[in-house]
């Protein structure tokens, strides 16, 4: 199978030294087997999303010299490649996980939340959500909606294990029990990264996912959302994040993390892009 394989950076800051180096792994992978790049913007974070930033990041692209065969300005068969132009599509599969028995709606204020964790917090416990949803009747459903009260959608987790081959750090299994039945679709109708990421590589046809180390702990999620949705899932590579010195997560505090920031120092494009591609390759 050709691979296709996408880049989705959220456009809440410019393009920073770890996103490129994952856009760019991509974008190396698919030039390399003849396959396709697609560049995906998920904005579905309205309060910090822009147009500035999105023009940032592919500004910083171009100027590293990564192009992309489906995306913004491009087009491509699966367009739209912005997530806020793909709401519709979001609370469509989420109504249906709920038809199928496979998600349910939860009524839960943020105060009832927030008190269940701060009192698991002070006892010292892992908090996790209690399922208080999950054995609505219809008519108290039928209740709720009549008084307005809003409702979120949560993936019912199912009992037993998820593991997966990591393309780079082998197998990975973890115990169903320790994932609590996460919201796919927020109150507000608009979808958590959960939903909207699995979704997208459902629809675009995405053969590989190569991300950073810090979704590790977010594909089991994903792998019950796919298998939830009746497809299979992509193979996974997850690579090692970009550290400071202090072996910290790269940030301000170590200087310079937007790549156009290297490029006003006077960097050439050609020697960021050896520097990151020999960087935790």
């Amino acid at each position: 199978m050709t691979p296709r394989v996408r880049f989705a950076p959220s456009p809440t800051g410019y393009l920073h030294v770890g996103g490129a180096r994952t856009a760019l792994f991509n974008w190396l992978y698919a030039r390399r087997h003849g396959g396709t790049f697609i560049l995906r913007i998920e904005d579905t974070d309205v309060e910090r999303s822009s147009a500035e930033m999105v023009t940032g990041i592919l500004d910083g692209l171009r100027w590293l010299g990564i192009d992309w065969d489906e995306g913004p300005d491009v087009g491509g068969p699966h367009a739209p490649y912005f997530q806020a132009q793909r709401l519709d599509r979001y609370q469509r599969a989420a109504t249906q996980l709920v038809e199928q028995g496979k998600a349910y709606y939860c009524y839960c204020s943020a105060d009832r939340l927030r008190a269940e964790r701060e009192r698991a917090e002070a006892c010292g416990e892992a908090w996790k959500y209690d399922r208080a949803c999950l054995a609505l009747t219809p008519g108290a459903i039928a209740a709720h909606d009549a008084a307005g009260t809003a409702r979120a959608i949560r993936f019912r987790v199912p009992e037993g294990r998820t593991s997966f081959e990591d393309q780079v750090h082998g197998t990975i299994e973890v115990d169903n029990a320790t994932l609590e039945d996460f919201v796919i679709l927020r109150s507000d109708r608009y979808p958590t990264y959960h939903l909207s990421v699995v979704l997208d590589d459902v629809e675009m046809g995405v053969t590989e996912v190569i991300r950073g180390d810090d979704h590790i702990s977010n594909t089991p999620k994903h792998l019950l959302l796919f298998a939830a949705m009746g497809v299979p899932a992509p193979r996974f590579a997850h690579v090692p994040l970009i550290l400071g010195q202090d072996k910290k997560r790269l940030s301000k505090r170590h200087g310079a993390t937007s790549v156009m920031e290297y490029a006003r120092a006077g960097y050439l494009p050609d020697a960021m892009v050896n520097f990151l591609a020999l960087l935790g390759w």
